[in-house]
């Protein structure tokens, strides 16, 4: 054998082994945790491996360098996969103020944790707690989501940032998806915009498995998936068979050669030993395999039956050779060229600096507009466009869209350079996500964990679509936006299918999300401010279709209040009132008609709005009872949607206005009347909770 042919049998041998590192390291920590899933791991380690070793531009030594490529494993319940590869590259943590330290972002003590309170290494992986991790991901179908809004990114940031000669950005994205994020329609959605916008830097790797956890995946998924991404404009390409290095290596060079569209990589994968001829059951139905078949699947790889999270010498150093030297290489060069950007077009590196940081642009809120009082006022979906607008001028990377509702959301920016994100022409600020909240959603959160700050828009009862993705961004501590309109029985005629009942309260009861449902015009801007400097926090913002009332702040309180969640907007002579009234949105306006009434009547009351209860939470005692006196407990809420969740402001004395049934398709005054929304309702109610108290 002659020396070329012994080198090559030696890498292949040296492949190998690496391979089954990653296998028996996934193998032992379920079994340790005694939960988890050892089949997904154990079946798309080669998959990962070669990718990771051969093609992700990615250096261990510096996980947040900007041009690196986006790894997202999407089907979460294979996190071991993702543990394993992050500890063997020698991936590096990442402090909170972003400075790479040397301890590894998964030592092995932290394997050996492995879904163990306070590990990083929870089910499914979570972007805030492990370095290296780049999305949070485990509800099926969101990971590929993201995806979507990283290759945006990144098509985004190349045009907007790179220059002739000096190219900053050409990262890729890469996920690993599985049958079950293909059936959710989520997975359609992404999906069929990516081809749509013909996102060539976008690569799914299909795990063709088989298996879903009930059992066989035939049972209830028998479609020609490729032939469906083939209709959505990708380019499809198979590997019949997981371990062969090879073939994978063929697959990921045409995904690097196709110019023109998103590619999905099919690999027919076998849940189990990594064999085509083995398949083991607990692995196939997310179980630990139990000692007796972990000896034997170790026997199968050739493995010491009896060691437990051996890394054999020799792995760590070949995944230095490759992945490591290979990352370094392309990051240093990169480097260099960052270096000579940075001196020709300063402002725009002080840009990324700000976006990396989540920093603001020095002057970002020197045009945002006071409206003047106005008894008809205007609806906040028509100041919130108006603001939306002066923000992003003076905020560059602010950009987003709606589910084809941008006109009645006023989302679109109108500004000169604004311009649509289209396929070809990458560089606008206008997304069209079309009918696609799931995909929308998800993708927002792309963006944003890419440092953009994005939003997404739609009528506030199909937040109910979206739910998913604000979830995952409230839990992954990010600042998505999503801005929803519509937001009552307001609605009118299109009746309770359009009109958010339930809603408020459902977010509301989400931990770490801002739900901001401002008041009036000059609420809506104070809303900005606050969503605009938010950097660890989503906000909703909820805004109305019908006009309301832009209040006299010569005679009301100031909306400069709202930063504080809830302040008095009117009140009694020398702040005792017998009443307070407190309502958000539309019905402050309603509480100041009520506040009107009553002090004609010599009853005197308090007008509290309540943009935000999670921020008027997080203020000191004093201020808080300030507001709302312990000492008062005749209070009013008002509010056109569920009334749970009140009782914490009214007490057990109080009365509350709101909606006990879904709406109704009727003309909004005929409604108001209806449903008891009315100053005389209110007023009413007071007599009752004066009486009561």
């Amino acid at each position: 054998m002659v020396a070329s042919e012994q080198a090559l049998v030696t890498g292949k041998q040296l492949d190998t082994l690496c391979i089954n590192t990653i296998r028996t390291l996934a193998i032992d920590a379920v079994q340790q945790a005694n939960s988890g899933h050892p089949g997904a791991p154990m079946g798309l380690a080669p998959v990962t491996y070669c990718l990771w070793q051969e093609f992700l531009r990615y250096d261990p030594e510096d996980p947040t360098w900007l041009n690196r490529d986006r790894f997202v494993l999407s089907n979460g319940h294979a996190s071991m996969l993702l543990y394993a590869m992050l500890h063997l590259a020698g991936v590096r943590e990442v402090d909170e103020s972003g400075k790479v330290l040397k301890e590894l972002a998964v030592p092995m003590e932290e394997i050996k944790r492995f879904r163990q309170l306070g590990s990083r290494t929870p089910g499914h992986p979570e972007s805030h707690i492990t370095t290296g991790v780049e999305t949070t991901t485990g509800p099926l179908g969101q990971g590929v989501g993201n995806s979507l809004g990283m290759a945006i990114a990144s098509r985004w940031l190349a045009a907007n940032f790179n220059r002739p000669e000096l190219e900053i950005f050409n990262y890729n994205v890469y996920a690993i998806c599985s049958d079950g994020d293909l059936m959710e329609g989520i997975g359609g959605e992404a999906a069929s915009l990516a081809g749509h916008l013909k996102l060539s830097n976008l690569c799914w790797i299909y795990d063709h498995n088989g298996v879903t956890l009930d059992g066989p995946a035939s049972w209830s998924f028998s479609e020609d998936v490729a032939t469906r991404f083939v209709g959505y404009g990708w380019n499809v390409t198979r590997v019949a068979d997981a371990n062969d290095l090879e073939m994978l290596g063929r697959a990921f060079e045409t995904f690097e050669k196709t110019t023109d569209r998103p590619t999905l990589i099919m690999v027919d994968s076998h849940i189990g030993y990594g064999s085509p001829h083995k398949q083991d059951s607990n692995a196939a139905h997310g179980e630990p395999l139990g000692e007796e078949e972990v000896r034997l699947v170790k026997k199968f790889y050739g493995w010491p039956e009896d060691a437990k999270f051996l890394v054999p010498e020799g792995v760590r150093e070949h995944f230095q050779d490759g992945l490591g030297n290979r990352g370094h290489d392309v990051r240093a060069q990169w480097a260099r060229t960052f270096a000579e950007y940075s001196k020709k077009y300063p402002e725009l590196a002080d840009r990324l600096h700000r976006m990396q940081r989540r920093e603001l642009p020095s002057g970002w809120d020197k045009n945002l507009p006071t409206f003047p009082a106005d008894p008809k006022g205007v609806a906040t979906r028509e100041s919130s466009g108006k603001v939306l607008n002066l923000l992003a001028q003076d905020i560059p990377w602010l950009i987003g869209g709606s589910a084809d509702l941008a006109t009645s959301n006023k989302t679109t920016l109108k500004f000169e350079g604004a311009g649509d994100f289209e396929a070809g022409n990458y560089g606008g600020r206008n997304l069209h996500f079309g009918v696609r909240e799931h995909a929308m959603g998800a993708s927002v959160n792309g963006l944003i964990v890419s440092r953009i700050r994005a939003f997404g828009a739609t009528f506030f009862n199909f937040s109910d679509y979206m739910r998913a993705s604000i979830r995952l961004a409230a839990l992954m501590e990010i600042p998505s936006i999503f801005v929803f309109t519509h937001d009552s029985i307001g609605v009118g005629e299109d009746g309770p299918t359009h009109q958010p009942i339930e809603q408020l309260a459902s977010l509301r009861a989400m931990p770490n999300l801002i739900v901001l449902r401002p008041g009036d015009a000059n609420e809506v801007v104070e809303a900005w401010k606050i969503i605009a400097q938010l950097q660890h926090q989503p906000a909703a913002l909820v805004l109305t279709r019908q006009a309301l009332p832009t209040f006299d702040r010569t005679k009301y309180g100031a909306a400069s209040g709202t930063a504080k969640g809830a302040y008095i907007l009117a009140d009694a002579p020398g702040g005792k009132p017998d009443v307070i009234l407190m309502g958000t949105g539309s019905e402050v306006s309603l509480c100041i008609e009520a506040y009107e009434k009553l002090k004609a009547e010599g009853i005197q009351a308090r007008v509290v709005s309540m943009p935000s209860w999670e921020i008027f939470e997080k203020q000191d005692k004093p201020y808080k009872e300030s507001v709302l006196p312990p000492s008062i407990t005749a209070r009013v809420s008002v509010e056109m949607a569920a009334t749970f969740g009140w009782e914490r402001y009214v007490g057990l004395k109080g009365r509350k206005v709101g909606m006990h049934r879904f709406g109704a398709s009727a003309p909004l005054k005929d409604l108001l009347k209806f449903f008891g929304f009315t100053a005389d309702a209110v007023v009413e109610e007071a007599r009752k909770a004066i009486a009561e108290k």
